[in-house]
Parts: C-alpha cells; sequence; structure tokens
C-alpha cells in the first residue's frame, strides 16, 4: 500500500492541473471501488472548483467550492494518470495502468484529465461536509503527521509510554503517528539504530520523557520521509508518479526487502522477521 511519501508525490503531480480549477465533467465508468461511491457522485462534483488540494495521512484530499473535500484514497493498487483531453487522444503523461481498470475520469476545466486506476479496487473516494471534517471516522482517529512541525520526541514517547508492544508495530499504528507503513518504519528505525523488537515504551523515561532514542527516531523518521518524497517515492509494484514514471526510492532502501544482504554500515547481515503479520527488514548486528 503506498505509505506517505507516495500520497505526497501523487499530491504534487496532481496539484498544478487540479489547484484552482474547475470539473468540467465527472465520469464514474464504475460505480463501486472500495465501497459504493457517493450517490450523485458525478453531479455533486460537475461545475465544482477544486481551491486546494492537500494530504493527511495516506488520504488527498481535494477542497471544493461547494463546501465539500473530496477525500480520497490509493487503496493497493490505485494511481491517478494526468492526461490531455483533446481530440487526437494523445496523452502528454504515459499511461501507467490498463484503461479496463479507470474507474473515475475528472475533466478538468483547464483540458486537463485526471484518471484514477485501481486493478484491485481498493482504493476510495467520500465526499465530506468541511464543516464536519474533524469528526469524519476515516481521518478522526490518525495520530500526528510526521512532517508537521508538532511532531516531536515528546510528543511520540507519550504516544509510546505505556505501549508494550514493539517499536515496529507502535510506529505502524495510524493512531500514533499518520502515514508510516511498512517501509518506511522499517528504514527508519534502521537509522535511528533501534531494533524493531524493542518495546515502544523504551522511548520515554519513567516520568514520561523522551529520551535520546525518541529524539534519534523522530529525527530518522522526518529524514526518511523527505528523502523519499525527493526520489518520488517508492516504485515496488504498483506505485506511479502522476506523470506515469516509477518513484526512485526503492534504490536507496538500506534494509528493506534486503534480507542476506550485507549491512550498509557494519559486518552484519540483514535480517527478515515476521512482526503482526508483515515482514521486518533489519541489521541485528548494529540495532540494538
Amino acid at each position: 500500500m503506498p505509505e506517505l511519501p507516495e500520497v505526497e508525490t501523487v499530491r504534487r503531480g496532481l496539484a498544478p492541473v487540479m489547484e484552482g480549477k474547475r470539473f468540467a465533467k465527472v465520469e464514474v465508468r464504475r460505480g463501486d471501488l472500495r465501497w459504493p461511491l457517493p450517490k450523485g457522485f458525478a453531479q455533486k462534483l460537475n461545475g465544482k472548483t477544486v481551491q486546494g488540494l492537500g494530504r493527511r495521512a495516506k488520504y488527498l484530499l481535494a477542497d471544493l467550492s461547494s463546501g465539500d473535500v473530496l477525500l480520497m484514497h490509493l487503496g493497493m493498487s490505485g494511481s491517478f494518470r494526468v492526461g490531455k483531453n483533446s481530440a487526437s487522444g494523445i496523452y502528454y503523461y504515459e499511461r501507467s495502468k490498463s484503461i479496463a481498470h479507470d474507474h473515475v475520469v475528472f475533466h478538468m476545466s483547464n483540458g486537463a484529465t485526471v484518471t484514477f486506476n485501481d486493478p484491485r479496487r481498493f482504493g476510495s473516494m467520500k465526499l465530506v461536509s468541511r464543516a464536519r471534517l474533524e469528526d469524519e471516522p476515516l481521518l478522526r482517529s490518525l495520530g500526528p503527521e510526521p512532517l508537521g512541525n508538532e511532531f516531536d520526541a515528546a510528543m511520540l514517547a507519550k504516544a509510546c509510554a505505556a505501549k508494550k508492544t514493539s517499536l515496529k508495530t507502535a510506529l505502524s499504528d495510524q493512531r500514533v503517528v499518520a502515514g508510516l507503513g511498512n517501509i518506511y518504519v522499517c528504514e527508519a528505525l534502521f537509522r535511528a539504530r533501534l531494533s524493531p523488537k524493542r518495546i515502544a515504551s523504551m522511548l520515554a523515561d519513567r516520568n514520561g520523557r523522551p529520551n535520546e532514542r525518541a529524539e534519534k527516531l523522530v529525527d530518522a523518521i522526518k529524514a526518511v520521509l523527505m528523502d523519499a518524497i525527493e526520489a518520488g517515492g517508492s516504485s515496488l509494484r504498483d506505485h506511479r508518479r502522476a506523470d506515469g514514471s516509477l518513484g526512485d526510492f526503492q534504490h536507496n532502501f538500506q534494509v528493506y526487502a534486503r534480507d542476506g544482504q550485507p549491512c550498509p554500515s557494519c559486518k552484519g547481515k540483514i535480517k527478515r522477521i515476521v512482526q503482526g503479520g508483515r515482514s521486518t527488514f533489519y541489521c541485528p548486528s548494529c540495532q540494538k
């Protein structure tokens, strides 16, 4: 599933062709994705302007002139493709998926088309009143944005102070920190030289205050996410940028999917274990 860097990469690719533009026409080629699209979905979008395109965790949020927010999630295999709506049918961005899985097409007032393609149909779109956005069930339990100013060692230590789960499990919990997934948790823990098997509460002292490990981990989380965004995210199976090109961060993995290979920082070897039903990759020699 795309994580924060992949979704932010998509947002940055869509913003130039969607922000400040009006939905000239909306095509719904399939009425259900992960769940059914809202009743009258196309009619509620037609003629409305996208006033801003933001991101919350792994969700894209299009702020509309109607007072609604279009909440979009890529799911497991979803992607957006930007194209030029011309009589020739020639796209100025490459097609990244089979058109058989093009489920929703936004025709924008600037002549561009934005197509949502999702082979597995785990993606979703939902209209939410802007006034009720904070109460939206999909968003209200999310933790802090890891790249936000409010996310610091004190906040992370407090969230983990009473947890008896592993560091890997805690960081993967969207209520603790939003937007992280398997790839970037593994990579951040490696940069911080912390074992994914350590108990999460080890980030705080007896009084719940952050220790040096918490400081290093927050710095590592922010750094790995920024590096991944700069590289356009990680393309392993389905992720594509809005222009159809692949992300490049998978070439910079230090531990993820590198089990059995030499550690880039010591003489140890990367090991794979299973935590919470997911693969964890780490170096037992330098992650303590």
